[in-house]
């Protein structure tokens, strides 16, 4: 039975999240630098399920902080977890012929087996989330996230080299190889690879090019960009190739790709570290968007254009500045389970 995998912008039954857990990405119990995240993702959480329905895994241990921070109306579901970043450890759900939803559980190894990553739980919360949705599961071998492609639910899907292909996640795969296994399970016939990721998500916390803060459909034959003008900024470099090859590039139905660029914020460092601030890492549920804000005088135009993206639909800024400085962004963190 053929499957794929609908856009972001269809209509959800729900979104999940995970609570931040304490690990070495978020220090320990009674920490400041835990207490920031589970603040900023409640933040988020609250913010959705004011659109549509939120359920939030959390370790049995952690519920009652859970509850102190989460709107009344946000699910709880008790489950074993590493980490909170559930786009990437989730499982990614698409639909049958038939219409009725499953998920496939990719191979979850920490991002390429970063030295500070635990994933003993993570590798199963797929499995968990799918038997706590009541859907079917299927397994695949490739080794990589949610974060990591984009659909436009029209049987395109954007790729990145350096994760797809990193050695450290899928050793020996071809090109060809991580296309099949990608269209096999997201229903997709048409992959747009992309060279690499933003400069910042290089670093220690960083994912290795995740394609969800580059570029992202906003629609069947439009996709937005990063886009870094500063000039002296690694990302200027980055984002004018992404661009060109987007610009240049067909999706699945013949038609060329329409490009609208979406300003990086003006602030790219904090405490002197590179970020890979982005607007692009937008998540897109019932009725609304939910964009990253910066406190940054660009946030604004970002919301513009994403009004114009997704006509209807409101958008709402939410500060994302404490998420970022854990290594992702708001879409990171939220996983759709569609109608």
């Amino acid at each position: 039975m053929t499957t794929a995998m609908p856009a972001e912008w269809e209509p959800h039954e729900r979104t999940w999240m995970a609570f931040p857990p304490p690990n070495a990405t978020f220090g320990e119990v009674g920490g400041a630098d835990l207490q920031r995240a589970r603040v900023a993702w409640s933040r988020v959480a609250n913010t959705v399920v004011g659109f549509e329905p939120v359920r939030m895994l959390v370790r049995p241990e952690d519920a009652s902080a859970a509850r102190e921070l989460l709107d009344p109306r946000v699910q709880l579901d008790e489950v074993g977890l590493d980490d909170s970043w559930l786009r990437d450890s989730g499982p990614t759900f698409v639909r049958s012929e038939l219409g009725d939803v499953r998920a496939v559980d990719w191979t979850f190894n920490g991002w390429g087996g970063q030295s500070w990553a635990a994933w003993d739980q993570d590798a199963l919360v797929a499995r968990h989330v799918a038997g706590l949705a009541g859907v079917p599961v299927a397994s695949s071998s490739l080794v990589t996230e949610g974060g990591g492609f984009h659909v436009d639910g029209e049987g395109t899907v954007l790729l990145t080299e350096t994760v797809q292909l990193d050695p450290d996640r899928n050793p020996g795969w071809t090109r060809e190889q991580v296309e099949a296994e990608v269209h096999a399970q997201l229903g997709t016939s048409t992959a747009i690879w992309l060279p690499r990721g933003l400069t910042a998500d290089y670093g220690e916390f960083g994912t290795r090019g995740h394609v969800d803060i580059v570029a992202a459909f906003t629609a069947p034959g439009e996709v937005v960009v990063h886009t870094q003008t500063d000039p002296g900024h690694p990302d200027h470099e980055v984002s004018a190739e992404v661009a060109e090859l987007l610009r240049a590039a067909t999706d699945a139905r013949g038609r060329r790709l329409r490009v609208t660029e979406l300003l990086a914020p003006v602030v790219g460092e904090v405490d002197g570290e590179l970020v890979d601030h982005s607007y692009v890492n937008h998540y897109v549920a019932n009725g609304v968007v939910v964009l990253c804000g910066f406190a940054d005088e660009r946030d604004a135009d970002a919301a513009r254009v994403l009004a114009q993206a997704y006509p209807g639909r409101e958008v709402v800024l939410v500060d994302a500045r404490d998420v970022f400085a854990f290594g992702g962004g708001i879409h990171c963190i939220t996983q759709q389970q569609p109608a």
